[in-house]
């Protein structure tokens, strides 16, 4: 990433540092909670919360906070999960150790009616056995993360998830019961299935993920044959803390490749489908790509340059088969670092120094950016969102780590439900 003044190492870390920030400071410290978008009136979310359990020690380790206030910070958040109320009641925290999607930034309840996330409550734990690795210390602190971090983990009733199907479900709620979609086609489940294979109390059958790879679409797109997933956080979320270089699933030992492999030819298609750039967006490029579930300019249709043009709102945006609106998000590109940093530091480069998106804001990249929606945004770029995002922080902080120092993937090799959730699903070879 050429800069007059920072080499790449203190770019990264400069963008690390002020992403991480945003779990500073949209949080709500009595709790933990971490707001799920910047927006007035805005809920929290278990996702963008399991995201800052696992980049305290991030912080630590790079300086941006003390242990002492991590492990603080930490505390709060296992504590308040753990005795949050867990029932079916419609305004409960939680039931069979799984959580609401979105919960009231101030008491912690359901909030927006929103489902019993069986994902993002797998970001969530995977956060807390994060922090029960990290904390190693023998204070009653430290002592206290574990155990907490242990319990929750195994109160998760995987079993339940299934509702006596093969694969596992998206969800619950508590009038209507199990959301009709299962996690079925290869995604960010994928970590759901290891952490549901690897539980002491509730595992998965070892059939739920034989289920689920069975489902799994390999393609050819752009010369680059792969385990086909359209939005590019699909390719990137389970690997912020599960280390894919040289172990195999049944899947990937007949491809003869790995799932790190296989992310990054994902990110490959990503940059040759912005050069390619099927339906003449302004601005897509060899350095301008990222194309993902992202905020968006509206949900409307408008003629551009004489060519009609379909926009979104918060879409999961993909390619090559869209939707695509023009829209591009460099928090996506940011978290395809330790897959392919040939194409992504020059990507970031453009992001930065190019677009200016880092310019003026508190948390350093703003979510999102399209150059093709029409009107004065103040910026020659087109439309910026004006938002910034947990679930967007969270993978720019810890996949620069991973490719700086490997500490997260260090980490969760020591987690022995990570292991035995990784033999039980197939996998060997490697660190394993």
């Amino acid at each position: 990433m050429s800069s007059q003044k920072l080499t790449v190492d203190a770019e990264l870390g400069k963008l690390q540092h002020e992403s991480f920030k945003y779990f500073l400071h949209e949080s709500n410290p009595a709790n933990g909670l971490v707001i799920d978008k910047t927006a007035a009136d805005w809920p929290a979310s278990i996702a963008a919360t399991g995201l800052a359990l696992a980049a305290y020690p991030v912080a630590v380790e790079r300086g941006f906070m003390s242990r002492a206030a991590a492990v603080e910070r930490t505390l709060t958040t296992l504590r308040f999960f753990w005795n949050s109320p867990q029932g079916s009641e419609p305004d409960a925290t939680g039931y069979r150790g799984f959580y609401y999607h979105f919960l009231d930034m101030q008491t912690g309840r359901r909030a927006w009616q929103s489902e019993l996330s069986t994902v993002d409550s797998a970001f969530l734990l995977a956060g807390a056995l994060t922090a029960g690795i990290y904390f190693d210390a023998d204070t009653s602190d430290e002592l206290e993360i574990r155990t907490l971090a242990d319990a929750l983990y195994r109160r998760a009733d995987w079993q339940w998830a299934q509702n006596r199907g093969a694969t596992v479900t998206h969800g619950w709620k508590p009038k209507s019961g199990f959301l009709k979609y299962r996690w079925e086609g290869y995604d960010e489940a994928l970590l759901l299935y290891i952490l549901g294979l690897g539980s002491p109390t509730h595992p998965l059958p070892e059939s739920s993920y034989v289920a689920w790879t069975s489902t799994y679409r390999w393609e050819n797109c752009y010369g680059y044959e792969y385990l086909y997933a359209g939005p590019l956080f699909t390719h990137q979320l389970s690997h912020i803390w599960i280390d894919f270089r040289g172990i195999q699933d049944g899947f990937m030992r007949e491809k003869g490749i790995d799932y790190f492999e296989n992310s990054r030819r994902a990110t490959y298609v990503q940059q040759q489908y912005a050069m390619e750039n099927p339906h003449k967006f302004v601005g897509y490029g060899r350095c301008c790509w990222g194309i993902t579930a992202s905020d968006g300019p509206g949900r409307r249709k408008i003629k551009v340059n004489g060519i009609d043009q379909q926009f979104f709102d918060y879409v999961g945006r993909g390619v090559p088969y869209g939707p695509d609106d023009g829209t591009i998000a460099p928090w996506a590109v940011a978290a395809s670092l330790p897959f392919a940093p040939e194409i992504v530091l020059p990507a970031l480069d453009y992001c930065i120094h190019d677009v200016k998106l880092t310019k003026s804001n508190p948390y350093g990249f703003k979510a999102s950016f399209n150059p093709t929606y029409p009107g004065n945004f103040g910026n020659r770029h087109g439309w910026v969102s004006p938002w910034h995002y947990g679930l967007n922080q969270g993978p720019i902080v810890l996949m620069i780590e991973n490719y700086r120092t490997g500490l997260l993937w260090r980490l969760l090799r020591d987690c022995p439900y990570i292991a035995s959730g990784l033999q039980r699903a197939g996998f060997c070879g490697g660190w394993l």
